[in-house]
C-alpha cells in the first residue's frame, strides 16, 4: 500500500494545523498507539493525544537523544514521566520499553513522532504504524 493510500486525507496538505490529525487518526486511530505526540526538532510541540504532556525537558532529552545516543542508552527516556528503558538508538529511530508496554519514537526532516503502546500490543505491530507515517512526513518534507 503506498503512502498516498495510506493517507489520502493529508495528501497535499502540509500546514501544522493538521498535524493532530495525524495523532489522533493516523496513531492513535490505528487502534496499535495508546499515546503520541509529534514535537518540532526545533523544539515545541504540533500535537498530542489528550493527557500525553511532554514536558520541554523530555522534549530536549529526544532532541538531543539522536546525537547523543549513549547519553540516552544509559539514562533512559522519559515520557509524559514514565520512564522508559532505551532498547536502541538510531539516526533516526529510538525504541523503549517499559515492563510489557513500549514506545517508538522516530525522527523526520523537522519532527519527531512519539508514541506509546500498551500490552497485548507488540513492537511488530506498532512499529510499522510510526515508521509508516514518518516515511509519508519525510516524502513530503516534514
Amino acid at each position: 500500500m503506498s503512502w498516498q493510500s495510506r493517507y489520502p486525507c493529508f495528501f497535499g496538505v502540509h500546514t501544522l494545523i493538521f498535524f493532530p490529525a495525524y495523532v489522533d487518526s493516523n496513531l492513535v486511530g490505528s487502534g496499535k498507539i495508546s499515546r503520541a505526540a509529534i514535537i518540532g526538532l526545533q523544539g515545541g510541540v504540533w500535537a498530542s493525544s489528550p493527557g500525553f504532556t511532554l514536558s520541554t525537558e523530555e522534549q530536549q532529552a529526544l532532541i538531543n537523544g539522536f546525537s547523543k545516543a549513549d547519553q540516552i542508552q544509559a539514562s533512559g527516556i522519559r515520557l509524559a514521566g514514565q520512564k522508559f528503558f532505551t532498547l536502541s538508538v538510531s539516526d533516526r529511530s529510538i525504541y523503549g520499553k517499559k515492563q510489557a508496554d513500549g514506545t517508538i519514537i522516530v525522527k523526520t526532516k523537522q519532527a519527531i513522532l512519539v508514541a506509546e503502546y500498551d500490552a497485548p500490543i507488540q513492537a511488530p505491530e506498532a512499529t510499522p504504524i510510526v515508521e509508516g507515517l514518518a516515511d509519508y512526513l519525510i516524502s513530503v518534507g516534514y
